[in-house]
């Protein structure tokens, strides 16, 4: 069987966003029942600048973009699904993606390499400062995770995150984008950025050791420049990770990040997996969609 074309996502409120290689689209629940599917052109600025496609680089420009893309479709299904009136503009979404940003800094990086100033008073040994501000900054990663998964509105949305995994699941198979065929698949997936985020921590944690233990702000400025590099390299892993999956040291690397996706994924029901498949159908060219109509009301992003 020819390999599919990697595609990508990521569950929003009510709903699904997929990437495929020339489109994303947003398919929503709404209040009515009805799915309402966005779908827009997945521009890259890899397109106009092809050095930024070479390895590390690519991975740094991925994480911006699909940061850039989840908050715009984090935004359009809340509007759709009745949880937001209105639609953020460039200068909104500009703001909450800084502010997203500069809120991951103080957790995990601020917080973290300051408070190692109390375990600074029983040793000197820079190695173990280190390691302890990474045992620390990932029991915070996982105490978030842990923590949000409590709450109700976050459980459906992890429930649409196990659907989204499953969908891709069944492309990736070759089989007919149908419920029942769906309904077969795991919700955890080599690709997630869930298993993301779980390499960059553990890969983090093992850089950081051999910096030594300069000043607190030195600390802070050696972390943050080094997180491109760091999500370069992590990027890569999980690119490989999606394309050797049999491999046993690759399934030992990502079971992780399996194991956190236990918390982000839920089981999805019949009405959720069909968002999914109609956010995914929205992506696919048109050859690949024979005998398989869209779902739901589809608009031009």
């Amino acid at each position: 069987m020819e390999k599919k074309p990697n595609v990508g996502g990521q569950a929003v409120i009510e709903g699904v966003m997929m990437r495929g290689k020339d489109k994303i689209a947003v398919a929503v629940r709404q209040p009515d029942g009805e799915i309402t599917i966005d779908v827009g052109p997945a521009n890259s600025i890899t397109d106009r600048y092809p050095f930024l496609k070479k390895p590390l680089l690519r991975g740094v420009v991925a994480l911006c973009e699909s940061l850039y893309h989840g908050m715009k479709a984090l935004a359009y299904s809340a509007q759709v699904s009745g949880e937001d009136d209105e639609q953020l503009d460039s200068k909104e979404m500009a703001m909450t993606i800084a502010f997203s940003v500069v809120l991951a800094v103080v957790l995990f990086i601020i917080i973290p390499t300051w408070s190692m100033r109390f375990l600074h008073a029983w040793t000197n040994d820079h190695m173990i400062l280190n390691l302890a501000e990474g045992a620390l900054r990932m029991l915070i990663f996982l105490g978030y995770i842990t923590a949000i998964s409590s709450m109700k509105d976050i459980q459906r949305v992890f429930q649409y995150h196990g659907a989204e995994h499953k969908t891709i699941y069944t492309y990736e198979a070759g089989l007919p984008l149908e419920v029942a065929n769906v309904r077969q698949f795991s919700t955890l997936h080599p690709r997630c950025g869930t298993n993301f985020l779980m390499i960059v921590m553990l890969i983090s944690m093992f850089v950081f050791t051999f910096l030594g233990w300069p000043n607190l702000l030195e600390r802070i400025m050696s972390r943050i420049i080094l997180m491109p590099v760091i999500a370069g390299v992590s990027y890569e892993i999980i690119r490989y990770a999606g394309s050797h999956i049999d491999s046993t040291w690759v399934r030992t690397a990502i079971f992780p990040g399996l194991c956190l996706q236990k918390l982000t994924t839920r089981e999805p029901d019949d009405s959720q997996i069909e968002v999914a498949i109609a956010s995914l159908k929205a992506v696919l060219p048109p050859e690949e969609l024979a005998g398989e109509p869209l779902t739901g009301e589809e608009h031009a992003g």
